[in-house]
């Protein structure tokens, strides 16, 4: 594992991780959503679709654009999206709020569908997602210590394309494991890691009674 870095600090005199005092929009989402535990299904639905558009883009265009694609896709309501047809692929396509990407969003209208497939199975995308969440709580030291993939998302995104899903590769899923707080990947030393790290221990993961 590589050295701890010293964190930058923001106006607040608080250190965090360097990506968190880049840019307002950063600050805002790395205090108060990356790394929290979520377990409302249509929360984690626009997390997966998310972290699907943002693939060979920067995660900050699609941060910019959320309220955007959250107009866009009927806030992410799956059973709303699942019902959506060539008509409103034709529609997104000619919306310059959101990336404009015909596979994308046919993606994400085929997930929202496998969604639905698989509450009907499993009760909830929470609970199936959170199945695979990981033991142990370790702070990485420097940026560097950050994976791209792990087993585990590795083990998700496969499941998830078994079931119909798109845009989920073992990259793309690691993203939306740190994103839903299934990993706190908040370094060590940065003012949110705790609040993080607490909100995960009050936390109680999802269950279904059905094999994953």
């Amino acid at each position: 594992m590589t050295s701890r870095l010293e964190l930058p600090v923001g106006p607040d005199q608080r250190p965090r991780c360097p990506w968190g005092l880049s840019t307002a929009d950063y600050t805002a989402y790395h205090d108060a959503e990356w790394g929290f535990p979520v377990d409302d299904d249509q929360r984690l639905f626009e997390k997966l679709c998310l972290e699907g558009f943002q693939a060979g883009l920067s995660w900050l265009t699609i941060l910019r654009k959320r309220d955007n694609f959250r107009s866009a896709f009927a806030n992410f309501d799956a059973e709303q999206v699942a019902r959506f047809d060539e008509s409103d692929v034709a529609r997104l396509l000619g919306d310059a709020g959101i990336v404009r990407h015909r596979g994308k969003i046919e993606a994400t209208i085929g997930n929202a569908r496998a969604v639905l497939e698989l509450r009907a199975e499993m009760g909830s995308l929470a609970a199936f997602v959170w199945g695979f969440a990981p033991e142990g709580d370790e702070a990485p030291r420097a940026m560097g210590d950050l994976p791209a993939t792990t087993p585990g998302s590795t083990a998700l995104s496969k499941a998830l394309k078994a079931r119909g899903f798109r845009f989920v590769g073992p990259t793309t899923v690691y993203a939306f494991m740190q994103a839903m707080g299934m990993v706190n990947d908040h370094l060590e030393g940065c003012c949110v890691r705790a609040q993080a790290s607490a909100a995960r221990d009050a936390f109680v993961i999802p269950r279904t009674s059905r094999p994953v």
